[in-house]
């Protein structure tokens, strides 16, 4: 099967059909083209997207803690690892495919007209021997005609009897003559037509055959060329399919890594404040004062004047205590800057602040041990060798080093005493809650002066319980107008500026009295001698508790 044999005379159909050939290549090459742009697009799409839906973290207490953020966040991740992979197979297809089909359609179309040129020059050289040919063919017809009529003429002449000699002799050279030249023309007509018949087979059975070779053999290595970037094209993406794979199986992994347990504990965590929750209201008798109201003849309880309530106290004062199941005050939401020890939050969250900080505290203490080592290994390098620097140079370094070391242990032990007094009040809040005395008189509902809340049950008592065995409900509630014992006294250890409402403020080194014991909300209630009362950070205070203290 070869075109030389086959299509010797189809030399106008194969020169459409290689034309065609690296049409239909460049058209391939378009295709792959648009099909690249699409995978950078869609690669570029996907990436924006991720970008759209990825966090944006301002501080490390909006990172994503739920196993339902984290995994989408993994599955974004995945994503645009898979963006990634479809940028590679755009590459892939642009250096493999099309880049090698332009570079292979330049040296095609340069093939071909080299070799369409061949075929042209030697149909051109066939041409020419044809008129050489047919012009020798024609002037020997031509010759031979003249020859005939010069034997005619010679042969009238000859037989007519009035015809001089002279005349039959001319005749007769010029009969000659033309037989001559016939000769020759015979004889070159009859080298021009062997001339011929030899180019014309060597035309069309090896000129010819080996140019129709040469584009069959160019068309099919075209055609072998768009196979193999046909199977280029799909390697481009088939290399990637694993990559895709263990994307794609990453995001089921991600999807399966889903806690809802862990998810509802961390909102538990989040949000717990270790409080208790409140307990049951005593019964309050408004009725007592109307029996004590009856004629001087009726027994009735006698009056005290602890018992003497003013109607407006009483109201206002309880909606203060009962924000719980109301509007809760507005110095309890205003609440004033964050303190140091973090007292102003509930215990739970309380603890794990203090706790936090100490991690952290620990990470900077680590890292300045380390610094402080490196220094040292260093002083001692320049300390045995001179000419490597100046081992006093590095004594401001290693001083501001360990001064830093010491700062960051008092940190840490000021906040850990900080965490063991939370943890203890916490841990000690439930024993209290369970062993309270049934037969005192109790409030609930109570609130620290930031806010928060306490439900001990013996928070609201204002003396020892014999004193109190005839009193109702009102004068736990609201009784005012006795002072309340000293059980002890407290040394400041800082200074308290005591902005809030219901606070006292204090001077570091300050002695005061401790009338209230801290509850497990982080504040003690104090009093001066001056008769000035309110509460203190218990953080804040050195506490001695003593029977029979002054100013009671």
């Amino acid at each position: 099967m070869s075109w030389g044999a086959e299509l010797w005379d189809q030399f106008d159909n194969l020169d459409k059909h290689t034309q065609w050939g690296i049409d239909f290549l460049e058209r391939y090459a378009k295709f792959v083209k648009e099909r690249i742009e699409i995978e950078q697009n869609y690669a570029k799409q996907l990436r924006n997207l991720v970008k759209k839906y990825c966090p944006k973290r301002s501080s490390k207490d909006e990172e994503p803690r739920f196993t339902s953020c984290l995994a989408f966040f993994n599955i974004l991740n995945e994503l645009n690892d898979y963006a990634g992979q479809r940028e590679v197979v755009a590459e892939e297809m642009g250096h493999r495919v099309y880049g090698e089909l332009m570079r292979y359609s330049h040296d095609l179309k340069t093939e071909r007209k080299m070799h369409l040129q061949e075929g042209r020059k030697a149909q051109q050289y066939l041409d020419m021997c044809w008129k050489q040919m047919d012009n020798s063919k024609k002037k020997f017809e031509r010759e031979c005609r003249e020859a005939e009529k010069a034997q005619q003429s010679y042969e009238r002449l000859d037989n007519d009897t009035n015809a001089t000699k002279a005349d039959v002799e001319k005749a007769k050279q010029q009969l000659n003559l033309r037989t001559h030249m016939a000769d020759e023309n015979k004889n070159e007509y009859a080298a021009q037509l062997q001339n011929f018949n030899g180019e014309q087979h060597k035309h069309y059975h090896i000129v010819i055959p080996q140019i129709y070779k040469h584009l069959q053999e160019m068309d099919e290595r075209r055609t072998i060329k768009l196979s193999e970037c046909y199977k280029g094209f799909a390697d481009s993406e088939r290399k990637v399919i694993p990559i895709i794979s263990k994307c794609l199986e990453g995001m089921i992994l991600a999807a399966k890594s889903v806690d809802e347990r862990r998810d509802s504990q961390i909102v538990i965590d989040s949000f717990k404040s270790g409080f208790e929750p409140p307990g049951d209201f005593p019964f309050e008798d408004y009725s007592q004062h109307i029996y004590r109201t009856v004629s001087d003849g009726t027994i009735s309880t006698p009056k005290q004047e602890g018992m003497k309530i003013d109607p407006k106290t009483t109201v206002g004062k309880a909606k203060g205590k009962l924000w719980l199941f109301g509007k809760k005050p507005k110095w309890s939401v205003k609440m004033g800057p964050a303190l140091e020890d973090f007292s102003h939050l509930p215990p739970e969250q309380r603890r794990k602040k203090l706790q936090q900080r100490i991690d952290e505290l620990n990470r900077e203490l680590q890292k300045e041990t380390d610094q402080k080592d490196a220094l040292i290994k260093m002083k001692d390098v320049y300390e045995k060798n001179p000419q490597m620097g100046d081992p006093g140079s590095l004594q401001p370094k290693l001083a501001e080093t360990m001064s830093n070391m010491d700062r960051l242990r008092m940190e840490i032990h000021k906040n850990e005493a900080w965490l063991s007094e939370v943890e203890g009040k916490v841990a000690a809040r439930g024993d209290r809650r369970h062993s309270s005395d049934i037969n005192h008189l109790v409030t609930q509902g109570r609130e620290s002066p930031e806010g928060s809340y306490t439900d001990d049950a013996n928070q609201e008592v204002r003396g020892p319980p014999q004193q109190h065995a005839h009193h109702n409900e009102f004068d736990d509630e609201f009784e005012d107008d006795d002072p309340l014992p000293a059980i002890g006294h407290c040394k400041a250890i800082y200074p308290f500026d005591g902005h809030n409402e219901g606070t006292l403020a204090m001077k570091e080194g300050e002695v005061l009295y401790v009338i209230e014991e801290d509850k497990g909300d982080g504040w003690t209630r104090a009093r001066r001698q001056n008769g000035e009362e309110g509460y203190v950070p218990t953080s804040y205070i050195d506490v001695t508790l003593e029977k029979n203290s002054k100013g009671s």
